[in-house]
């Protein structure tokens, strides 16, 4: 099955806080609605630069593209 990688960006002095803030909600919201997701991290560019992705199967991007806007989206390469 396809993967893909989906991104939340967050800028500004607070966006470490921020970005770890949104991923105690993301999971949530993948745990509430039964999707399965291999992988979720925050990554950190610099102090006023971070952003969150998770992996998850291609088949729900549809419906967490509409509920949860991630700001950019990649496939995933089968290892």
């Amino acid at each position: 099955m396809e993967k893909v990688k989906l991104i939340w960006d967050f800028r500004g002095l607070s966006s470490k806080h921020t970005a770890t803030h949104f991923k105690t909600h993301l999971l949530e919201f993948f745990k509430s609605e039964k999707i399965d997701w291999y992988l979720c991290d925050i990554v950190s560019i610099n102090p006023s630069y971070h952003y969150i992705f998770i992996v998850t199967d291609k088949v729900h991007l549809a419906f967490i593209k509409s509920a949860l806007k991630p700001n950019r989206g990649q496939l995933v390469k089968a290892s």
